[in-house]
């Protein structure tokens, strides 16, 4: 029998396969590598993407913040414009309720009635006078409410005077101001020019 030492051939094979498994893991670290470059590089490449995004978001975000406040600037400009508007719209409307209310008290003031101040504030207007007799002043008062323009007439006193040695009554009453509908101060206007 032949003796055949195989311990040369099996070292070869082992160092075969130490060397196969080297390549084989020296390829499979660089392949790791390789990917986890990669995924880096992806990653980095989406990370800097959506920054650009944000970047992008922010700036048109203050844009919209500074047309968000310009607009409320407009607001707050037509909102004073529209103060001003009304303003002035109420003052072209109660621009002739000082004449209208001379030409009330002329054409409501029956004889033996004199007043002595007129004083109007806001829509309320305080008639002080003179009256011949309370009869009078409640004429007055009856003459105040049938007109378009007065309205709610109140007496607040009336008390026993001597005006230049005669002896009188001495009247204060509120009556309150008011615009009538454009059809009646028309008839009113129309019945009075007749």
């Amino acid at each position: 029998m032949i003796r055949i030492n195989l311990l040369p051939y099996r070292e070869m094979q082992r160092a075969a396969r130490l060397r196969h498994f080297s390549m084989l893991l020296g390829a499979v670290a660089s392949i790791a590598v390789v990917t986890i470059i990669l995924v880096y590089m992806v990653l980095d490449a989406r990370i800097n993407n959506q920054r650009e995004r944000n970047d992008y978001l922010k700036t048109e975000i203050s844009k919209l913040d500074k047309d968000i406040a310009a607009i409320k600037e407009l607001k707050e400009q037509t909102k004073a414009l529209l103060a001003r508007k009304q303003v002035v719209e109420e003052l072209q409307t109660n621009r002739a309720s000082t004449v209208h209310l001379l030409d009330e008290l002329v054409r409501d003031l029956p004889d033996g009635v004199y007043l002595k101040s007129i004083k109007q504030t806001d829509n309320l207007v305080n008639l002080t006078g003179y009256a011949q007799s309370s009869a009078r002043v409640s004429t007055l008062m009856r003459n105040l409410d049938a007109s378009p323009w007065l309205d709610g007439s109140q007496l607040v006193e009336i008390k026993s005077a001597t005006v230049q040695g005669l002896r009188a009554n001495e009247f204060t009453l509120n009556v309150n101001l008011v615009q009538p509908d454009a059809t009646e101060s028309a008839k009113n206007d129309k019945g009075g020019k007749s």
